[in-house]
């Protein structure tokens, strides 16, 4: 995995009114009104010049239409596999993060208030794009939480960053709060100047069994920034949207067909490395950039599991994501971490000790190690691009000439193949006759599947998958894992891309964040964890996957 440093952003300074912030405090919690509280903070009105200005931001819009679609009549279970029948959707879909809303007009904050829409039962889209700036009329927003306070006329749900989060029994916050309510939500956590947020408020006019006579528009749309957050936490499961390509049959026997993802936690800088540990029914995954690992559990939420994960240097300033990246267990149930900023491969150990199994090959110390995974024989197979150097290949630090595939067994460490620019994900199959490996290079989005050897070395390398014409930008291929009919999941630009063991793409799993990484867990080995940037997620499949 390699991340990209946020864009930073000009200071703008302006008459923006310091205010007592309505805020509530956080905890493990869904999307909801807001509470009182005496937290001193700042308000940005995105309905002025001043407002919109500040946080380098315009607002575009879009009427949206009612259009005819089919869709699988109710089986009698109530899952959607029948016949297609007639229904209707909306378009255009403008809430997803990577939506292109480039062609749309813009409108001035102060014509918020201007009635759109062609009235009557109606609906539409209004989108804007936030920075935070660095300073608010002298208040330092660095590290606060943002919350979102706006009035529509009707109706409104809205996106944060492409997702709509949603709680059973949930009202306002990001879905419907009544008729001409106020919709008060997080928008940001522990935010950082330079830091980028999407919004998409979806208004409808109401009510829509008893058409009104007249149209929608915004009464009110404010910013509130407190200082201080409880972030990451994890949340009441929220279910969130999702969009699940299906391109073969194959994808039904994988992929429910009224599929659910859940979002368990949020607020973290960026989520990576995930393992479950079943002995203690606990996730456990990175934050390299947080330089931290969190652990996981639906009975006891999140938890802190080690600190200076992956770093402790004086210079560790100079990294931007200097923590622990990808993490595994062995036979013992012994948790084995790849540490970017030591430049090595450790195991710790039942006293809390740590064992360095590799740190350095013929006298050059290691890059930044970055997947592993374990063989039933013992092995230990990972990834060692230079993604956690500061200045990735450039970087002085960089001792190696080379982006390796490595394989340690009994204190013994093999090169296997340096043929690979960015080697990163890794699994593998399972009767463990081929070793697949994925590639972050923009120029070659590949996974190569090696044949191992009895010896446990790999033979010639063939291109599996190649992503290279598809996948445009600079984005390329993560984290993988297998399931128990040799399916293979790999994190690539659009969500989890699942194909079978011929190589043949079955279908997309897309979530509102993108997916770099994710880890089988649950009590059957079903539920598939998704770290996804800022947030953690959960899906419940419909076969096992491999796990240690």
């Amino acid at each position: 995995m390699r991340n990209k440093r946020a864009p930073g952003n000009k200071r703008t300074s302006g008459p923006v009114l310091l205010v007592i912030a309505v805020l509530a405090a956080l905890g493990t919690e869904a999307p909801r009104v807001a509470a009182a509280s005496s937290h001193p903070g700042a308000l940005v009105d995105l309905t002025t010049d001043v407002g919109t200005t500040l946080m380098q931001a315009t607002w575009r819009y879009s009427d949206a239409r009612i259009v005819e679609t089919l869709f699988p009549a109710s089986d009698l279970d109530g899952q959607p596999t029948g016949n297609p029948t007639l229904t209707h959707d909306i378009e255009p879909h403008a809430g997803r993060a990577d939506f292109d809303d480039s062609a749309w007009g813009t409108i001035a904050p102060n014509t918020l208030s201007q009635r759109r829409g062609p009235g009557r039962v109606s609906f539409n889209w209004y989108r804007i794009n936030l920075t935070v700036p660095t300073d608010i009329d002298g208040f330092d927003p660095t590290g606060s939480t943002v919350w979102l306070a706006t009035r529509l006329d009707d109706y409104a749900e809205i996106w944060v960053d492409g997702e709509l989060s949603r709680a059973f029994g949930q009202g306002g916050g990001s879905v419907v709060a009544g008729w001409n309510a106020v919709n008060h939500l997080i928008i940001g956590r522990n935010v950082r100047p330079g830091q980028r947020i999407q919004l998409a408020i979806f208004g409808m006019n109401g009510p829509i069994s008893d058409a009104p006579t007249n149209y929608i528009f915004v009464r009110e749309a404010k910013l509130e920034f407190a200082p201080g957050s409880v972030a990451p936490l994890a949340v009441e499961p929220q279910e969130v949207n999702i969009q699940v390509a299906r391109l073969d049959p194959g994808i039904e026997a994988i992929v429910p067909a009224n599929a659910k993802l859940f979002k368990v936690a949020e607020g973290f800088q960026f989520t990576e490395g995930p393992v479950w540990d079943r002995q203690r029914a606990a996730l456990l995954f990175s934050d390299p950039n947080h330089n931290t690992i969190y652990r996981y559990t639906e009975q006891d939420g999140l938890s802190v599991f080690r600190e200076k994960s992956g770093y402790d240097g004086a210079d560790i300033a100079e990294y931007s994501q200097p923590g622990s990246n990808g993490l595994t267990l062995d036979r013992q149930g012994r948790l084995t971490i790849n540490e970017h900023g030591r430049h090595r491969v450790s195991r710790l150990e039942p006293d809390g000790t740590l064992t360095v199994l590799a740190d350095s090959y013929q006298g050059k110390r290691l890059n930044s190690p970055n997947d592993l995974v374990y063989k039933s024989d013992g092995a230990l197979y990972f990834t060692d691009p230079p993604f956690g150097l500061p200045g990735f290949f450039a970087d002085p630090r960089k001792e190696l000439p080379y982006s390796g595939v490595f394989r340690w067994k009994s204190g013994r460490l093999q090169l296997l193949t340096a043929e690979l620019k960015g080697p990163n994900g890794i699994v593998f199959s399972p009767d463990e006759h081929f070793l697949y490996v994925s590639n972050w290079d923009p120029q070659a989005k590949t996974v190569t599947r090696y044949p191992v050897r009895t010896d446990g070395t790999l033979g010639h390398g063939e291109i599996f998958i190649d992503l290279t014409r598809q996948i445009p930008g600079e984005e390329a291929l993560d984290g993988m894992k297998a399931d128990i009919r040799g399916n293979l999941y790999l994190s690539a630009p659009g969500g989890v891309w699942i194909f079978n063991p011929e190589g043949k793409h079955l279908g997309t799993i897309t979530a509102p964040k993108a997916v770099h990484n994710f880890a089988w867990g649950g009590d059957d080995g079903r539920t598939l964890y998704l770290c996804a940037r800022s947030s953690l997620y959960r899906i419940d499949l419909l076969v096992r996957g491999i796990r240690p």
